[in-house]
């Protein structure tokens, strides 16, 4: 009898364990729920609409351009400059995502040779950044105040400011019509914000994390590479996304002036392919522009919760 009492009182235990645990997932969304409700009703609902009216207007100022461009990819030739003037194609097709690729035979190359050298620039870019942001982070010398000021003086400057100079250099180090020409100065002028970006990131990241390791022997190399960066990975990853999305916008002032070679042309250099001596070929144009920033959405889509997380880092006190 003691023994079914027993078992009877670890079978009741059981079931209310399990009983909790199934109801400490619905606990917790029930507290997120009110707490997204306390949020909101902190707003008048005439509040709540003058802040979706706002959202609503800044989101149609940045892509009205995007659709009216996709929509002009899809108009004939002939009816895109028709009186009245119809922003929806009426004989609308895709016929230009396929004929613009007779009309420049070259514009797959050109798509890959900015993908190449927006990627090559990332690469260099991280690869000097992770260890200079580092060392500003961590070590305290004197002068670290004037060089990151003159880092931010060299961001004051545009690259057409620097071309005549840059111009020079690239001659006399023999890589003009080359790749590099344009990876060098697409690095140079990315890398200053992008140390303050990761310095101000890896400042965030507990310094005893450092001292536990170096009790442990760890060396300072081996302390970056295994404490801080699996914690500053998302940093990291934002810093990629926007150096990515930096050197493939600015291709085009570097490529005009130190290259002349159509194997190595980039894609903004490329679309002026499809402006020809009589006409401009609007709809194909517009095309190769929506397929050519294809790699950066397709990056930002894959990277997108570490973008994210990268982002709203340290939004909320610990």
């Amino acid at each position: 009898m003691t023994t079914d009492n027993a078992s009877a009182r670890l079978a009741t235990g059981a079931d209310l364990k399990s009983s909790a645990d199934a109801a400490a997932p619905a606990a917790t969304s029930k507290k997120r729920t009110r707490a997204t409700r306390a949020m909101i009703d902190r707003y008048h609902w005439l509040e709540l609409v003058g802040i979706y009216i706002g959202i609503a207007l800044f989101l149609f100022f940045i892509l009205a351009p995007f659709i009216e461009g996709f929509l002009v990819s899809l108009k004939p030739l002939g009816l895109l400059f028709s009186t009245p003037y119809s922003f929806w194609p009426k004989n609308g097709s895709f016929d230009a995502y396929f004929s613009m690729w007779q009309s420049v035979p070259m514009l797959g190359l050109y798509i890959f040779n900015s993908f190449f050298i927006s990627t090559i620039i990332t690469i260099v870019v991280i690869l000097v950044v992770v260890p200079a942001a580092y060392a500003f982070a961590r070590f305290p010398f004197a002068g670290a105040g004037m060089l990151l000021g003159g880092f931010l003086a060299v961001n004051m400057f545009s690259g057409a400011v620097l071309l005549i100079p840059l111009f020079r250099l690239m001659r006399t180090l023999g890589l003009l019509n080359t790749y590099w020409a344009m990876i060098v100065p697409g690095a140079a002028f990315l890398i200053p914000s992008s140390i303050w970006l990761l310095r101000t990131y890896l400042m965030r990241i507990p310094r005893e994390l450092d001292e536990a390791a170096w009790v442990d022997g760890a060396s300072r190399l081996y302390t970056l590479r295994r404490v801080i960066l699996p914690l500053a990975m998302p940093g990291i990853v934002v810093i990629s996304i926007m150096t990515f999305i930096g050197a493939y916008a600015q291709q085009f002032i570097f490529a005009l002036t130190f290259n002349s070679k159509s194997e190595f042309m980039p894609l903004p250099i490329g679309l002026f392919a499809f402006f020809g001596k009589q006409e401009v070929v609007w709809n194909e144009l517009m095309a190769a522009s929506f397929v050519g920033i294809l790699p950066v959405m397709i990056v930002i889509v894959f990277l997108q919760r570490y973008l994210v997380a990268g982002l709203t880092a340290g939004a909320v006190k610990q």
